[in-house]
């Protein structure tokens, strides 16, 4: 059996609905952070099997620019989350009701 188009399109369709529940249910920040990160990769296994089957690199550039922000992002939401932890001792986000300066 040849794993084809339709194969890594199902995989990413059931990777980025993990990832949808998780944003929407997560109350941990730290959990909602990986979610996302599934939510992307789900995205990227896309843009990489769309631009393989069609032999285009233009999907594949896209994943990689996926890659980069994702990474910025994380760097700087592990930052806040460091800083709020230390103020606040937790990180639920029921308990971030407001960021004040």
């Amino acid at each position: 059996m040849e794993i084809g188009l339709n194969h890594y399109l199902i995989l990413s369709t059931i990777l980025f609905a993990i990832g949808l529940v998780g944003v929407m249910r997560r109350k941990n920040l730290l959990l909602l952070f990986f979610a996302t990160e599934i939510l992307l990769n789900s995205v990227n296994i896309a843009f990489a099997a769309i631009s393989h089957y069609y032999g285009d690199l233009t999907g594949q550039m896209f994943a990689f620019f996926v890659i980069a922000i994702a990474a910025s992002e994380i760097a700087v939401g592990l930052g806040l989350l460091i800083v709020w932890y230390k103020r606040h001792g937790n990180i639920d986000l029921e308990s971030m009701t407001s960021m004040r300066g």
